[in-house]
């Protein structure tokens, strides 16, 4: 029976230095899966690892299915065989003297199950993760992404009330791991079963993630949908670290409602959307995604002249440098065709709607 996970001010604390998980909070409903994405060193695996009960918070308290599992105030640390937990790792973790059969069968060995009910747990998690015509072959007969299915049909066969996966995916090629990247999520959703995901890959997040909770240095910056992490980024770390790699700096003039108008220096001014509490005369930090700049001639506000500094042809796209006010930006501009030329002077339009100002916290901001 699925679950629902609840963290509350989770906090842990190394012997030294800053805390790895400093007041985290955040809920997974039954069947919803939940990404937390962030750099190395940010806690998420940290966090995945207490939920599991393979680290021992410093406080704080995590509930599944309404039952507290780790409590350091209340004196409660369930033992993790006994949170009923499905965990996926980085590494196959498959026994290699095993058949794919006996791999995925192992957990159901010590449940009370007829032999019958176990064959049957078994043939259908292998055809949940398309390895029913695999199920007598070495398991070391096997490619890594099949290795990869193995270990997840041995952690869903039980039915766990929670599924944690630690980046399952990082250690396959690049191929592999787009194809068993959509085909995951799709075997959760079949599954109905609740899941808490770690990974530092935006587009895998992305895909995966009903919700994605963005981590950095031991604090949960924002929890949203795909969508509102992609366009309404909490601030200039989350922008940047899902793609906003464009900065402007300006002050601001005045505002009207989510917008406002800024001033970039010699009189040049722009709209903007505020994403932060902010009043005239501000400093403020405008990110922007290389995709949403246009090139060209074109209408409406935030037109202004920059000078293109190089381009890199990559097929089914160009990426460009530009050089706009003393600050140079990235634009990637979709086509199979790289229709800007080197050193030209030209137009380009900054939609308000993507130029997200953010209060200037100072140079500290993007690290």
């Amino acid at each position: 029976m699925t679950a629902t996970l609840e963290v509350t001010d989770l906090r842990k604390q190394f012997a030294i230095g800053r805390p790895a998980i400093d007041g985290v909070s955040f809920g997974v409903p039954a069947g919803e899966i939940v990404v937390l994405l962030g750099p190395s060193g940010c806690g998420k695996t940290t966090t995945l690892r207490c939920v599991a009960g393979l680290e021992h918070p410093t406080s704080g308290e995590i509930s599944i299915a309404g039952k507290v599992v780790s409590s350091p105030e209340r004196g409660i640390l369930v033992p993790p065989r006994l949170r009923d937990l499905g965990m996926v790792f980085q590494s196959y973790a498959v026994w290699p003297h095993m058949t794919v059969r006996q791999n995925v069968v192992y957990p159901l060995k010590h449940r009370k199950l007829s032999r019958a009910d176990a064959r049957r747990k078994v043939d259908e998690a292998l055809e949940l993760v398309g390895l029913s015509e695999y199920a007598e072959r070495p398991v070391v007969a096997l490619s890594g992404g099949q290795m990869q299915r193995v270990a997840l049909a041995r952690s869903i066969v039980y039915r766990p009330q929670l599924l944690l996966l630690d980046e399952p995916l990082s250690n396959l090629d690049a191929k592999l791991r787009l194809r068993l990247r959509d085909d995951l999520r799709v075997i959760l959703k079949q599954t109905g079963m609740t899941a808490l995901y770690v990974t530092h890959d935006q587009a895998e997040a992305v895909v995966l993630g009903d919700r994605i909770g963005v981590m950095r240095d031991g604090r949960l910056l924002q929890m949203d949908t795909p969508d509102a992490i992609y366009n309404r980024p909490a601030d200039l770390f989350v922008a940047n670290f899902t793609g906003a790699t464009n900065e402007l700096a300006g002050t601001l003039v005045s505002r009207n409602g989510q917008f406002g108008t800024v001033d970039f220096g010699e009189g040049r001014r722009g709209e903007v959307a505020l994403l932060h509490p902010l009043g005239p005369d501000e400093k403020v930090r405008i990110a922007l995604r290389p995709e949403n700049i246009t090139i060209g001639p074109h209408n409406g506000a935030n037109i202004f002249s920059a000078r293109v500094l190089d381009r890199r042809y990559q097929g089914t796209q160009t990426a460009y440098g530009i050089e706009l006010f003393g600050r140079r930006l990235e634009v990637v501009e979709l086509g199979t065709a790289a229709r800007h030329q080197v050193g030209v002077e030209t137009q380009v339009s900054l939609p308000k709607e993507c130029c997200w100002a953010y209060r200037d916290t100072g140079p500290t901001a993007y690290e």
